[in-house]
């Protein structure tokens, strides 16, 4: 890859540290991003003075005439993310997410564009992770059932003996299962890349699929920002943050450096590295012990973390993965250290 690459969402959270490592590489960087104020309260500071920004949304075909030009290289990160306010918000989800990956693509399709496609995809498209029976082996649990959430029953069961389920580390060879309208979604923005890829020969596309990203830029004060952003605008607040459930959920907390360095390495390998990839720490972690960690890097005068027992039925209960796959074909491992991140996040404020 030598020509330039163009970044969708380049402004955002995970998007503006592709373009800082993109750049640091000698890459020639243009930018595609709408500013939404669900993740931006204002222009961001930390724009990259050396690459383009196009201040316009994916979904507006009348862009690509001149957004493309010269583009050898795609890594698309532009989304609406988390689970938002309630189902009221699935136009926007399928507007942001699924209109704006077509219109991209199409646009892309009539180009005969050839170049690396990275997109960033999310581990919500499993929905539950994968689990075990002691009875039954791997077994596809159920939805968790309201009246189970209400009773403080949280730990998925065997649908066939009600056996609670103990969880494993999620292969990308586990079935896709999303269960909420972002996650649908982020599966279909898959989908649609899948099928560009098999009829546009020659081009490459891959998913990366992340896991619970943190870090610096982490939006916060939004509806759509993450577990870690709301726990650090409570601890800003001097609140004890809020942990839903019992706090023993478990997910891999995966650092956004290491997120970028995964999507550099998607799209300058040499060799055609398809399918998608779990971007993740491979050390899992309760939701309860990262809020502590955050806690305790605020200093001994924070508030340490509180179980609420409240849940969301969108909410799945274990999700951790095996980083093998993305070590042995993309060279990815991560190596931020958790306890140093957590600090960064407190020192961001």
């Amino acid at each position: 890859m030598s020509g330039r690459v163009l970044v969708t969402g380049g402004a955002g959270f995970i998007g503006s540290q592709i373009v800082d490592q993109l750049v640091d590489c000698g890459r020639d960087v243009r930018v595609i991003d709408n500013f939404h104020p669900a993740a931006h309260t204002k222009r961001p500071e930390y724009l990259n003075p050396d690459a383009e920004y196009v201040e316009a949304d994916v979904a507006d075909p009348s862009i690509y005439e001149t957004v493309l030009e010269g583009v050898d290289a795609i890594c698309h990160q532009a989304a609406m993310v988390g689970l938002g306010v309630d189902f009221g918000d699935a136009g926007d989800y399928v507007k942001d997410n699924c209109l704006g990956t077509a219109r991209l693509l199409t646009a892309l399709s009539e180009r005969e564009f050839r170049g690396p496609l990275v997109l960033a995809s999310s581990m919500v498209v499993y929905g539950e992770g994968r689990y075990a029976c002691p009875d039954h082996g791997t077994i596809r649990p159920s939805a968790r059932r309201r009246e189970d959430l209400e009773a403080g029953r949280f730990e998925p069961r065997c649908p066939e003996c009600g056996n609670e389920l103990k969880p494993e580390v999620v292969g990308e060879d586990a079935p896709a299962d999303p269960r909420n309208v972002y996650a649908a979604t982020k599966l279909h923005q898959e989908h649609l890349c899948g099928l560009f890829a098999r009829e546009a020969e020659g081009v490459r596309t891959v998913a990366l699929r992340y896991h619970n990203v943190y870090g610096p830029r982490l939006p916060r004060n939004t509806p759509y920002a993450g577990v870690a952003a709301l726990f650090l605008s409570a601890l800003a607040a001097g609140r004890a943050p809020a942990v839903y459930e019992d706090g023993a959920q478990r997910r891999d907390f995966v650092h956004v450096r290491d997120v970028a360095r995964a999507n550099v390495l998607a799209l300058t390998s040499p060799e055609p590295v398809p399918g998608p990839f779990n971007v993740c720490s491979g050390t899992p972690r309760s939701v309860g012990e990262m809020a502590a960690a955050l806690s305790d890097a605020c200093g001994p005068d924070a508030p340490p973390p509180v179980t609420t027992g409240q849940y969301r039925l969108g909410d799945v209960r274990h999700v951790f993965a095996s980083a093998e796959r993305a070590r042995a074909a993309l060279g990815f491992t991560a190596v931020e250290d958790f306890s140093a991140g957590m600090r960064e996040l407190r020192e961001q404020g």
